[in-house]
């Protein structure tokens, strides 16, 4: 079976992923290395602890697995 994916939709990455791979996704949606974005997420979880969490939540429940 051929699988084709949209690539205008971010995806979450299994491939790549260490919790649930949202950070892994959006970095291969926006063509940045995994690291920064990760890196990105835990500066905004550190000043914005709340807002970062639900966030992370709800793209790791609302995004399909690529």
């Amino acid at each position: 079976m051929n699988r084709t994916y949209d690539t205008n939709t971010i995806y979450k990455d299994s491939l790549n992923k260490k919790l649930t791979g949202v950070c892994a996704g959006i970095a291969r949606h926006y063509d940045m290395e995994r690291w920064l974005v990760r890196g990105l997420t835990l500066g905004a979880l550190f000043l914005m602890p709340m807002v970062t969490g639900v966030a992370y939540v709800v793209a790791s429940v609302l995004l399909r697995t690529r």
